[in-house]
């Protein structure tokens, strides 16, 4: 299968991206591990993004599919992936979408949602010196404006899932929804 997932920062992208991959078989790939893969491994790419990070700026584009495309090209996305944190806007969708001519295409988009007051508490206890509630506020509103037109722009695909509650019971809930798209593929682990 080949999935986005989307949410929120606190929604619970990565955990349930991290358990949806090896029931099916195939990579979770995160940008922000992209980053910092290449930044440790020294690739140009990663000096790039590097460079725009210390720079204070945003990752271009540019670099953050490079690394991606780099990443599809692996023997273990052949079969599908599971992508979190990309797209982010939709310049990258549109990317993604030229990048996937010729394969079967995405099966869905995965949209965990979950109340502002919880996505800051789960925010809060991850302890990151960069998480405030100012700025988990500042960046909460900043992801609903950048999110909707990515939401739009994949419409019926989109599966809509409620990040609040047991870890293990949203994941059926994803599995479940899921099963109703590809039952073939989710049964055959792909």
């Amino acid at each position: 299968m080949r999935l986005l997932f989307f949410g929120p920062q606190g929604a619970g992208k990565g955990t349930q991206a991290g358990l949806l991959s090896p029931h099916l078989g195939v990579p979770h790939i995160s940008t922000g591990d992209l980053f910092h893969a290449n930044v440790a491994d020294d690739t140009p790419l990663g000096r790039e993004a590097a460079a725009a990070v210390n720079a204070g700026e945003l990752v271009p584009d540019v670099v953050t599919q490079g690394m991606l495309a780099d990443r599809l090209r692996q023997p273990d996305a052949q079969a599908g992936f599971l992508l979190d944190g990309f797209p982010r806007n939709p310049a990258q969708a549109d990317w993604l979408d030229h990048w996937l001519v010729g394969t079967p295409g995405l099966d869905a988009v995965v949209l965990l949602t979950a109340p502002v007051d919880l996505l800051i508490e789960r925010a809060l206890r991850r302890g990151r010196s960069d998480d405030t509630e100012e700025s988990l506020r500042r960046r909460l509103a900043i992801y609903r404006e950048s999110t909707q037109p990515l939401l739009d722009f994949y419409g019926p695909l989109v599966i809509p899932v409620d990040g609040v509650g047991p870890v293990e019971l949203i994941h059926q809930q994803i599995v479940a929804k899921l099963a109703s798209v590809n039952p073939v593929a989710l049964a055959a682990g792909h």
